[in-house]
């Protein structure tokens, strides 16, 4: 009979088997219904047709006739429902069927609880681990299972409004909803209902939960015992280190002290009866004296002590067990939140220790694994416990102060990063751990658990073959299998022990596992190493799971914000990305659709978490930017003005009863320092820096939900943009007032700028390099990447809306000696900057370093464009005055004609007007090129070397004409951006091509450019009435810049007749210095002082023609014009400037 019960109740009924599937299904049901709720609670997710108004007469009678809804006797009162039943049906299918799940759940755990009774199961969480966690594991879940269905608030309606709508639809209702309505009634409140239930399951449940009683005391220590022990310590006993730690029950060691506590809360209020039992009261005692708050599922949770006072209030004769809760309600609200502070601080210290002594020495993670998984068990019960009473526990005051702060950690970071130090440290030396095992499992355990079989008396014949393939599995492991990468599955070898201690703990059995003890604790032991061969991410994911912190999203994040608010804990920030990664644990195979949400809400704050960490590390650096502007600002020539002149004041005899002076702080005064003690402002911002470029860099890549974050990118990214900002931002335009930097002082604090994020890389690894490479060359563009203006184009228009606007004006002068322009009045009121201040060969090189080639062209490009522009207003000048300039073409050596004609000329001082202007432009444009070619002579000399070559050799003498001229022209476009000056401006030559006149063939634009020429050449003695046209030889210039016209008349012509394309550049010059030299000739007969006033300023207008002209040479001028002319002219300029100076 005893053989046929054995058979039976073990073989057929496969107890381990349905624990497993079973305790699975429960999670899987719990995600459901926990989705149903938190859908049903939120107005957005909850189905539209519940908060139909159409519908709320219907609802309420449902709600009120719940589950015996008559729908045939009240059609009119559910007529909204009849009108739209078919959608009804439809979209409450989904939660009907997962009620109807939770009932076909409820009567397999059923059936199985009273299996186990029948089988007389005896169990015990030191030998049979996994039979007594699983069992222990269902109860709680079933138990959670209905406290969370009588949470759902809607489940009335929807039950109720599905099933009206179903038999409106049918016919006929669902069958399954008698007894749906009837779980219910009767699980509302379900604590009463839970604990008749478990009446006759009681002593087993009293059995699994007294196992615990020499394990969970052990495991419940405060901080002061576990420093004692030395609990986690590597380097107690240094002798010892390499001995693997191990102990009678290796997998209660890093069983979460919260489930325990979860199961004694739970499984004492459903058997309430066995309180009395011995060593019962002990455990409850110490489990409501240990928290507030219990969690039932993710973020759902009970407030214990009150929970549970409630339901014993509801029953009769426990006076007393209400007063023992109260009295634990009281010693936890004191105790409890000191205890766990203290356990959190102690395991920071632990974490760090080992963390930093398994880094040093990878290869103890061996032998000391279990100390690895203890440890992170530990902390994340105390990250979970902290969770959920900061969350949950309602505020009271204790002596006019709030609890609030008891439940407020600021180094949780800190623990959080110690855990993921250790998980990193797993995954990454796990073939250290599988060949440490691996040899264990062969050369060690299979050894001694052999022995243990042949101790082992009356072995049943299914159990032996069990043993016998536990042994065969054993031995067949060999490291080589480690080395080749071959991938390990001892799943099986784990389940036939499931299944052992099944048969082995049933009343009856002829091999008990309670009386083979040392047999249970070796088999605990070898699942436990097996576990480090193939089951690595399973052992992490059941110790150090934090995906507890998607539900606490709120708290998260302010933990985040406190974290980066606080520079001891800055180091720690990359804890919260990490953590991010866990999210994905928690979702289940039976809940599908929330999978994307949850990765979605992953992805969301994983970025906005780096994201924030990049802005704070970017805020400091600007700050330490910014400071070295400031320092960097201080070596400017201009602030050493007042040193000079307190020195020139302490020369000089003072009255002694004046009072001394204040010196001024020197540059560098903020490096001298009293003491190490004493921290400034930027060793504050450098300490925060270092901190948190320690967690951007403390891995390079983060994994969640199947996309790669790299921190350093988000990191590089802000910076990039921010220095773009920093670079717009130094320049200080004020649009309404046209004041902007200096370009030497620009190019200063960018220097500055630069050094600091250079020094970036010795705190992370960030390519600094390649940000100032795209961000120097974005400002080389008119615009950036977000479409903005840059420095080229800021520059640009100051220079041609502001300094040669303010040049053709008359209130500043090119000076040729000097190399720049000159203010010529000191009236801030009309001129609110020097000239040679932005102009001069110092400024345009730094501006050629800022903006570069490419924005030097972009520069050029814009002043061509204008030129162009007055080129087109000179044609249309010239085709009004056609007919005049055709004669004076053609008679210019009858002065009686020419004088006739003369008078009819029309626009005479417009022209001279645009064409200086064009010649200032192009004096601008070559001081612009001199200075790039200085600074491309600094930075790139052997490819500039190269490009003069090109220039000089190009075309060769064996190319034929069209080959030479597009041989030229690409030349000179490339020596042109080099800075190189050309016979011919390609730039020009575009620009002209660009804006042609409309309307005008080729024959007619090559006569208007001719008579252009003729027109400038008739013109330029007008100059000579007027008084700007003085000549300042101090300066070598006029002081209305006709000098510069000598630029525009040769650029010009080149560039017109080069386009035209006949090649007589040459002969129309010297046909314009023939009509140029005899109108000038005119002058020295006219007896008119009005009109001879300057006229020695203008005759050196011909010799400055010749000089700057690549086609003309002074023997040809001394043909048109004596060169004694010139000479005296220079003599008579001098002598006028020497005596205004003097």
């Amino acid at each position: 009979m005893s053989k046929m019960s054995r058979a039976f109740n073990v073989s057929q009924q496969k107890l381990a088997e349905k624990l497993s599937i079973l305790c699975d299904r429960g999670v899987g049901m719990l995600t459901r219904i926990y989705n149903i709720k938190k859908a049903c609670s939120d107005p957005k997710s909850k189905p539209s047709f519940l908060s139909d108004k159409s519908l709320e007469g219907a609802i309420k009678h449902v709600v009120k006739k719940f589950p015996n809804i008559d729908v045939k006797s009240n059609l009119n009162t559910l007529n909204a429902v009849n009108t739209m039943k078919a959608d009804i049906v439809k979209s409450l299918a989904l939660y009907y069927f997962t009620f109807v799940d939770l009932l076909d759940f409820k009567d397999h755990v059923s059936e199985l609880l009273t299996t186990m009774d029948t089988c007389q199961v005896l169990f015990n969480v030191t030998t049979c681990f996994d039979l007594t966690r699983s069992y222990l594991d269902l109860v709680s879940t079933y138990a959670s299972l209905m406290i969370l269905l009588s949470r759902v608030e809607d489940r009335k309606v929807v039950l109720g409004v599905f099933n009206t709508a179903h038999e409106l639809l049918h016919g006929n209702s669902d069958p399954n909803f008698p007894r749906l309505g009837q779980l219910i009634l009767d699980y509302d409140p379900p604590m009463r209902k839970l604990a008749e239930e478990f009446v006759p399951h009681s002593k087993l449940v009293l059995r699994a939960l007294l196992s615990l009683k020499t394990v969970y005391p052990r495991r419940n220590l405060s901080a002061k015992q576990w420093r004692s022990a030395q609990m986690l310590s590597l380097v107690t006993a240094p002798s010892q280190m390499l001995n693997p730690a191990q102990t009678e029950t290796m997998p209660c060691e890093y069983l979460s002290v919260n489930k325990m506590e979860k199961w004694i809360v739970i499984g004492f209020t459903l058997c309430y009866q066995h309180l009395g039992t011995s060593g019962a009261s002990e455990l409850w005692v110490q489990a409501l004296s240990g928290s507030l708050v219990t969690q039932v599922f993710r973020d759902e949770v009970i407030h214990t002590q009150q929970y549970i006072i409630g339901f014993f209030e509801s029953l009769k004769g426990l006076s007393k067990r209400v007063a023992d809760v109260r009295e634990c309600l009281q010693t936890a609200q004191q105790t409890c939140a000191n205890t766990h502070r203290e356990r959190r601080k102690f395991l920071r210290t632990a974490l760090k220790e080992l963390a930093t002594i398994l880094t040093d020495q990878p290869g103890l993670l061996g032998p000391k694994a279990l100390f690895v998984f203890m440890a992170l068990s530990f902390s994340r019960d105390e990250v979970e416990w902290l969770l959920r009473h900061q969350n949950h526990v309602i505020p009271r005051q204790t002596k006019g102060k709030s609890n609030t702060e008891d439940f407020m950690d600021r180094a949780l970071p800190e623990l959080l990063f110690g855990m993921e130090e250790l998980r990193a440290l797993v995954k990454k030396y796990n073939q250290v751990l599988q060949r440490y095992y691996v040899q264990y499992l062969s050369g060690y355990d299979a050894v001694v658990l052999n022995e243990c079989i042949q101790r082992l008396p009356h072995v049943p014949e299914e159990e032996s073959v069990i043993l016998s393939s536990f042994y065969s599995t054993m031995t067949e492991l060999d490291v080589k299998q480690v080395e080749e990468g071959e991938l390990f599955d001892l799943r099986g070898f784990r389940l036939d022990w499931f299944r052992l201690q099944a048969y082995t703990s049933v009343g009856k059995s002829s091999m008990m596992l309670e009386d083979n003890k040392e047999f249970a604790k070796q088999m605990n032991t070898i699942a436990f190493h097996s576990k480090m061969v193939d089951a690595l991410d399973e052992i992490l994911l059941e110790t150090s799971d934090l995906s507890i912190f998607c539900f606490y999203s709120k708290l998260f994040e302010q933990h985040f914000q406190m974290c980066i608010e606080f520079p001891p804990q800055m180091r720690y920030t990359i804890a919260f990305p990490l953590v991010c990664a866990h999210f994905m644990q928690c979702t289940h195979e039976l809940c599908p659709e929330e999978r994307n949400h949850i990765g979605d809400r992953s992805l969301s704050v994983v970025n906005m978490f780096l994201d924030e960490m990049a802005k704070e590390a970017k805020n400091i650096i600007t700050n330490i930017c910014d400071e070295h502007c400031l320092l960097s600002d201080q070596l400017l020539p201009k602030n050493c003005a007042q040193q000079i002149a307190l020195a020139v004041n302490r020369q000089k005899k003072q009255d002694k009863k004046q009072r001394p002076v204040q010196q001024p702080e020197r540059p560098g005064i903020e490096s001298y320092r009293k003491t190490r003690e004493e921290l400034t402002t930027m060793d504050l911002q450098h300490m925060a820096l270092t901190e948190l470029c320690f967690s951007i860099n403390y891995c390079g890549a983060i994994h969640v939900w199947d996309h790669i974050f790299a921190p350093r990118e988000y990191l590089a990214q802000h910076i990039e943009t921010r220095f773009n900002k920093a670079l717009v931002g130094m320049l200080m335009y004020n649009p309404d007032t046209q004041e902007i930097a200096k370009p030497s002082e620009l190019l200063g604090s960018v220097r500055a700028y630069m050094s600091v994020l250079q020094g970036l890389e010795n705190y992370v690894h960030v390519d600094v390099t390649r940000v100032f490479n795209s961000v120097l060359l974005q400002q080389t563009q008119p615009q950036d990447s977000h479409g903005e203006k840059t420095i080229t184009a800021m520059y640009t228009n100051w220079y041609l809306d502001v300094l040669l606007r303010k040049v053709s004006t008359g209130q500043i002068m090119y000076s040729k000696n000097q190399r720049a322009f000159v203010s010529l009045t000191t009236d801030e009121r009309q001129l609110n900057f020097n000239a040679e201040e932005y102009s001069d060969i110092v400024e345009l090189r730094a501006l050629s370093e800022l903006v570069g080639p490419y924005g030097m062209k972009y520069l050029s490009e814009s002043l061509m464009w204008h030129i162009a522009s007055q080129v087109i207003e000179l044609k249309k000048l010239c085709i009004q005055n056609k007919d005049v300039l055709a004669d004076l073409r053609t008679n210019f050596d009858k002065p009686e004609v020419i004088m006739g004609l003369h008078r009819r000329l029309l626009n005479l001082d417009n022209v001279l007007q645009r064409m200086t202007i064009i010649g200032v432009i192009l004096c601008f444009r070559q001081l612009a090129q001199e200075a790039l070619h200085d600074v491309l002579q600094d930075r790139i000399p052997f490819l500039l070397s190269s490009i003069r070559d090109f220039h000089h050799h190009v075309p060769s003498e064996q190319d034929t004409q069209l080959l030479a001229n597009i041989r030229t022209q690409i030349v000179n476009e490339m020596a042109t951006a080099a800075g190189l000056p050309a016979k011919v401006d390609p730039a020009l030559c575009t620009a002209l091509r660009a804006q042609k006149m409309e309307g005008i063939s080729p024959d007619e634009d090559y006569q208007i450019s001719c008579l252009l020429m003729v027109f400038v050449a008739i013109a330029i003695p007008k100059l000579a009435r007027s008084d700007a046209s003085t000549y300042k030889a101090t300066l070598e210039g006029h002081l209305n810049n006709s000098h510069c016209l000598a630029q525009a008349i040769n650029h010009i012509a080149a560039a017109m007749f080069t386009n035209c394309g006949l090649g007589d550049i040459e002969e129309r010059l010297k046909e314009f210095l023939a009509l140029a030299s005899s109108s000038l000739l005119k002058l020295g007969y006219e007896t008119d002082k009005e009109v001879v006033r300057n006229r020695e300023s203008v005759y050196l207008l011909l010799d400055e023609v010749v000089k700057e002209s690549a086609f003309l040479t002074m023997d040809l001028l001394e043909s048109c014009f004596p060169y004694a002319l010139i000479r005296n002219a220079y003599h008579a300029v001098c002598r006028q400037s020497e005596l205004y100076a003097g």
